[in-house]
């Protein structure tokens, strides 16, 4: 090989400087904005999260608001704090049904090779999930005012019950990606995933009033984390909410993540 070839085959090996490392939290923004991403070039992503919470905003209220309450008006104002909690959490099962295409395409291997911190896709899926659980927040009270739901405690108590809702649905969401990681096939953590939310939603006080309800029944809905949640969410709209409730609300999601998270990353390294 001729001086000249070794010069340029040196010149096209030579490294350039490292760039440095991403941050942890530079790579989890990075995955976040990657499931954005996602979404803008399947809009039709955003379904579940826009038209189904409107569709049980309206079946709810106007089915059962007159039996129920007497009144649509009236149970629009019970029900719709429960309608914006149950939509949130629903979403949450996408998650790990997200976690698990990945991983079934291989993307998971590649994301395992790059010098990144580990547990950074995971967060950054996440991160980009709160959106949509945004995104299904506003899309219930904005329908809700227009059709004539009024929060006594405004603007404000409407934020922050739906900031409550979205700190609650970020922990929950860590038990389906723990699902993802464990089961074989996307559809089988929809599935998995529903089973166990669709259970906990019903049997709530999200639709009716506890006090109706059978004493079993009623027992078992009175310590449901999921009425808890509905119970706070109501209470930040109304301007009347409970500081031990709050306190269930939160501790609950910050047990659920110091437990799923963990075994979320576990699983993922292996």
């Amino acid at each position: 090989m001729s001086t000249l070839e070794n010069d340029s085959l040196r010149s096209a090996l030579a490294s350039t400087p490292r760039p440095p490392r991403a941050s942890a939290a530079s790579a989890a923004l990075t995955f976040g904005w990657r499931g954005m991403l996602k979404v803008r070039h399947v809009p039709e992503q955003l379904l579940d999260v826009t038209i189904t919470p409107v569709m049980f905003l309206l079946m709810f209220t106007y089915l059962f608001g007159g039996a129920i309450e007497g009144s649509t008006g009236e149970y629009l104002d019970y029900v719709l704090p429960g309608i914006l909690v149950m939509s949130v959490l629903f979403t949450t099962v996408y998650s790990g049904v997200a976690l698990n295409t990945d991983l079934t395409k291989g993307v998971i291997d590649r994301f395992r090779s790059l010098p990144i911190a580990k547990p950074a896709p995971l967060l950054g899926a996440l991160l980009g999930d709160t959106v949509r659980y945004l995104v299904a927040g506003i899309v219930i009270i904005v329908f809700g005012v227009i059709l004539g739901y009024r929060p006594d405690a405004g603007v404000p108590g409407a934020l922050a019950a739906l900031a409550v809702t979205i700190v609650f649905a970020f922990g929950l969401s860590w038990v389906f990606t723990t699902l993802g990681l464990l089961l074989r096939s996307p559809s089988a953590v929809m599935n998995a995933g529903f089973m166990a939310i669709f259970p906990l939603t019903f049997l709530s006080n999200v639709f009716v009033d506890p006090s109706t309800l059978p004493a079993a029944l009623e027992a078992f809905v009175e310590v449901n984390p999921i009425s808890i949640l509905a119970t706070v969410s109501r209470g930040l709209m109304e301007g009347n909410a409970e500081a031990g409730d709050l306190a269930i609300v939160l501790a609950t999601a910050v047990a659920l993540t110091a437990i799923f998270a963990p075994l979320t990353v576990r699983l993922y390294r292996r």
